[in-house]
This record gives C-alpha cells, sequence and structure tokens, in this order.
C-alpha cells in the first residue's frame, strides 16, 4: 500500500510566500502529485490534464505571494486546474460563424449576441467538464474533435459497441445537465453533442 504524499505544510508555505526560493522550490514539488491528480480526474484527455497541470503548478510559482491563506492551498490548486481544463473544453466548443450574421444587425445586438454566446459556450464547456471522465473523453473526441467511431474506440481500447453506448450515455448525460439549468437547451445540445444519429 502505497502512502500518500501530503500538502506542503504551513511553516513552508509561509517561507515560500517570503520569498524563500528553497521554499517555494519544495512548495512546488509537495504539490505536483496532488495537482497532477486534480488535473486527471478534472481534464477530458492525458495532454489536457499535463497542460492544465503545468499551468497551475507555474502559477503557483509565479503567484504564492497572492494566496491569502495557508490552509487554502489544495482549494486554490483545484480552482486554477478546474479552471484550465474548463478553457481546454472551450477551445474545442464550436463558434458561430460571423459571415452567418445577418448584415443588417446592428452593433449593439451584434455584441449582445456575442455575449449570449460565449455564455452559452461556457456552460456547455462546464457541462461537459462535469461528466464522469469516460464519459467526457469519449464525447469530447468524437463529437467535438471529429474523430471517427473506430478511431475514438481503438484509441480508449474499447469496441465499437462498448464506445456507442459510452457515448449515448455522455449525450444523455450532457443534454440533462444542460436542461436542468435552461429548458430550451436540447438545440444547443443537438449542436454541442453531433445529435444522437451521428455515432
Amino acid at each position: 500500500m502505497t502512502r500518500r504524499s501530503p500538502w506542503p505544510d504551513d511553516r513552508l508555505i509561509r517561507a515560500a510566500q517570503d520569498g524563500d526560493v528553497t521554499s517555494l522550490t519544495a512548495v512546488v514539488i509537495e504539490s505536483q502529485p496532488h495537482v497532477r491528480k486534480f488535473a486527471r480526474s478534472l481534464c477530458a484527455s492525458p495532454q489536457d490534464a499535463e497542460d492544465a497541470a503545468q499551468e497551475a503548478l507555474i502559477i503557483l510559482y509565479r503567484k504564492i505571494g497572492t494566496l491569502r491563506a495557508t490552509g487554502a492551498l489544495a482549494s486554490w490548486m483545484f480552482r486554477i486546474v478546474r479552471n484550465e481544463c474548463l478553457r481546454h473544453v472551450r477551445l474545442l466548443v464550436p463558434r458561430s460563424d460571423p459571415a452567418d450574421a445577418e448584415p443588417e444587425t446592428s452593433t449593439e445586438q451584434s455584441a449582445e449576441e456575442a455575449v449570449l454566446r460565449r455564455m452559452e459556450a461556457e456552460r456547455i464547456a462546464a457541462a461537459v467538464s462535469a461528466l464522469p471522465r469516460d464519459q467526457r473523453q469519449v464525447l469530447i473526441m468524437r463529437d467535438l474533435q471529429g474523430l471517427p467511431g473506430n478511431a475514438v474506440a481503438r484509441s480508449l481500447g474499447l469496441s465499437n459497441a462498448a464506445m456507442k453506448s459510452r457515448l449515448h450515455r455522455a449525450r444523455a448525460a450532457l443534454r440533462h445537465a444542460l436542461a436542468l439549468t435552461d429548458p430550451s437547451a436540447d438545440q444547443a445540445t443537438d449542436q454541442a453533442a453531433g445529435g444522437e444519429a451521428r455515432t
């Protein structure tokens, strides 16, 4: 049985906040396994998890002085990793093509629509991020990245039938999550999840 490593203690964090480079290095090293674990559980893919963990550790190194309470290190790191994972998902959410907008649309309406589109993209990204990891992976690979079903199944070590079943559950869970926050979410969900017919 492997012993779980603890988060850095308050004394070490305080020394790091005071600018002690040795303590700061120790805080980053001791935080690393926890940050990576957060990233693996929250991000859609191993690559996104690695990117999010690296970004969180860089922020920790550069901005530890902004941490208000030494006991809040874990929750601070969790929030940073979560935000990074959400950012990666947002990059995959399709954005509306400005060329599709009607030419007579006023600047005020366009700005309002842009805000609404961004809010909708963030809502979808948050719902995707909240899915269980196995569902999140297959949904992002199939519906957001547009990979063929057999390629998704192969990369996840699944049969085509198992991949389709997992994708169906992911789409249903996403549709349900979006419906909880907006009863008219079916159309947005179909756009994000590629529709039930395309597996």
